[in-house]
């Protein structure tokens, strides 16, 4: 009779799931040919020393300076276009020249009329704003008195009131008398005259820039 081997030895084939596989190594990377293994201490003392090098640090501070030369330039080339644009009005002297209204007798003496006539310094795309207008009233055969239409207070444009012989800004409620002085309302200053003239039997006015406040 033969002996029973006690249970549980690795022998038997019940047991042969319980055999644990050998582990594969991990395979071993090698560096790439050519290219040495440098340790870490090696490429930092390297780097220190291009940031010392006399060599590398002037050729970085030619490259910043170029850089800063260079946006420098491309601000300066933007900028003063938008400068002038906004500075030159401040400056520029608006001309004053004498604008023909019509003839002398094409006017009614005592009335008050609105005449239109043409800014004598318009910007090229000014449009239909470049024309202007004013309160013209022949006061007798050879004097004529002419008012801006606008209102001395923001530069809303009045209206003329023959029944009430007043000028009036219907926007805040400027009143002027028919001199063109305050009447009631916020304008601070009178009504700005033009001067006139007559020359060969033609009314003249003599366009010029209107002064306008901005009180509120």
């Amino acid at each position: 009779m033969s002996p029973r081997w006690p249970a549980g030895l690795r022998i038997y084939a019940m047991n042969e799931n319980d055999i644990e596989p050998p582990h594969p190594e991990p395979p071993s990377i090698e560096p790439p040919k050519g290219e040495p293994d440098l340790p870490h201490g090696r490429i930092v003392m390297e780097t220190s020393q291009m940031e010392t090098d006399p060599e590398c640090v002037s050729r970085r501070n030619f490259f910043t300076k170029l850089c800063i030369a260079l946006s420098g330039v491309c601000a300066m080339v933007l900028g003063v276009p938008v400068v002038g644009f906004i500075v030159a009005p401040l400056f520029r002297k608006t001309p004053e020249e004498w604008i023909a209204l019509g003839k002398a007798e094409s006017f009614e003496i005592g009335k008050t009329v609105n005449v239109t006539f043409l800014d004598p310094s318009p910007l090229a795309w000014a449009g239909i704003t470049a024309k202007s207008a004013a309160w013209l009233r022949r006061v007798s055969a050879t004097e004529f008195i002419a008012f801006s239409v606008n209102c001395t207070h923001l530069g809303c444009p009045v209206r003329w009131l023959a029944d009430a012989q007043l000028f009036m800004c219907p926007c805040h409620g400027g009143v002027y008398y028919k001199d063109g002085t305050v009447a009631a309302g916020p304008p601070p200053h009178p009504l700005t005259r033009y001067d006139v003239r007559v020359v060969n039997d033609e009314v003249q006015l003599r366009a010029m820039a209107i002064p306008i406040t901005t009180t509120l």
